[in-house]
C-alpha cells in the first residue's frame, strides 16, 4: 500500500455541468432579476480564485460582483443568503424533499464501481473529502455509484477547501479503520484550483508527509478544446503534481509511481 487516495466528488466522480454548474446560473439569474447569467467562463474565473469551493456563497458573490458593476454597494443590497441557497436548492435537488426530482437525478457518473474496486484489490486505500453536502455526496456514491457506505467528509463535517482540515479527516479515518502505516503518502484528486491549494495547505500541517496533488479537467473543459491548456496550467500553477482528463487514468501503477 504505498498511498492512500482521496477524492473530490464534483467534476471527478460525476458531471455536475448540467447541475450544480446549471443551478449556480439560475440562482445568479434569479437574484439579478434576469439581467444577469454568469457563463461557464465566468464560474470557472470565480472558481480559479481558489476560495469559491462552496457553490451557494458563489452564487452569492457573482450576484454581489453584478450589481457592484451597476454602482451599488453590497451593504445596501440587503441580500438574504438563506434565500439564494433555498432557491439553489429547488434546482439542484428539486421542489420534492424527499423524492429529489432536480438537476441531481440526472448528473452522469464519470467512474464506475470497477475502478474502486481495482483500487481495494491493489490494497490502496480510498475516501472522499468533498464541498457537497452530505446528502447530495451520499447519493451519488451509495444510491447511484453502489458503494457501500464509504468514508466521506462532506460540507457539513469540516471548513470549505482550502482548508485541509475534511482531508486529513478523512485520511485518520482511513487509518483508523485499517491500521495503515504512518509513512504513506496520500494522493488528493480534484479538478478545482482550491482543491490543489488544500494539497499545499495540508503540506505546512503535517511536514513530515508527502502530499500530492492529482487534477482532473472536468468534463465542461474537455469539450471546450480552447480552455484545455489555460485550465490544465491553472491546476498545476496551484500544486498538482500531474494534470489527467478522467479519473480512470489515475491507476494503481500511475498511483505507485507518484
Amino acid at each position: 500500500m504505498s498511498a492512500i487516495v482521496v477524492f473530490d466528488i464534483d467534476g471527478v466522480i460525476r458531471d455536475v455541468g448540467n447541475s450544480y454548474r446549471r443551478a449556480l446560473a439560475d440562482t445568479v439569474a434569479e437574484f439579478t432579476n434576469g439581467a444577469y447569467r454568469p457563463s461557464a467562463i465566468d464560474i470557472d474565473k470565480l472558481k480559479s480564485e481558489g476560495i469559491w469551493n462552496n457553490d451557494w456563497e458563489g452564487s452569492q458573490e457573482l450576484i454581489y460582483r453584478y450589481f457592484e458593476r451597476q454602482g451599488q454597494t453590497r451593504s445596501g443590497l440587503n441580500l438574504d443568503y438563506d434565500n439564494i441557497v433555498a432557491y439553489f436548492q429547488t434546482k439542484y435537488r428539486g421542489t420534492d424533499p424527499i423524492d429529489w426530482n432536480g438537476y441531481i437525478c440526472d448528473e452522469p457518473l464519470l467512474v464506475s464501481l470497477d475502478y474502486f474496486d481495482s483500487l481495494t484489490a491493489a490494497q490502496i486505500p480510498w475516501g472522499f473529502f468533498s464541498g457537497a453536502t452530505q446528502g447530495s455526496a451520499t447519493y451519488i456514491l451509495e444510491r447511484r455509484l453502489g458503494l457501500a457506505a464509504p468514508i466521506l467528509v462532506a460540507m457539513e463535517d469540516a471548513p470549505g477547501k482550502p482548508d485541509p482540515t475534511g482531508l486529513l479527516m478523512v485520511v485518520a479515518r482511513l487509518k483508523s479503520s485499517q491500521e495503515l502505516a504512518r509513512s504513506q503518502s496520500i494522493v488528493y484528486v480534484g479538478d478545482t484550483v482550491a482543491d490543489m491549494h488544500t494539497i499545499v495547505n495540508a503540506r505546512t500541517q503535517q511536514k513530515n508527509r508527502k502530499f500530492i496533488g492529482v487534477g482532473v479537467l472536468p468534463p465542461h473543459i474537455l469539450a471546450d478544446p480552447s480552455q484545455i491548456a489555460s485550465y490544465r496550467h491553472s491546476l498545476l500553477q496551484s500544486g498538482a503534481a500531474i494534470v489527467i482528463d478522467n479519473v480512470t487514468a489515475l491507476t494503481p501503477t500511475l498511483i505507485d509511481l507518484l
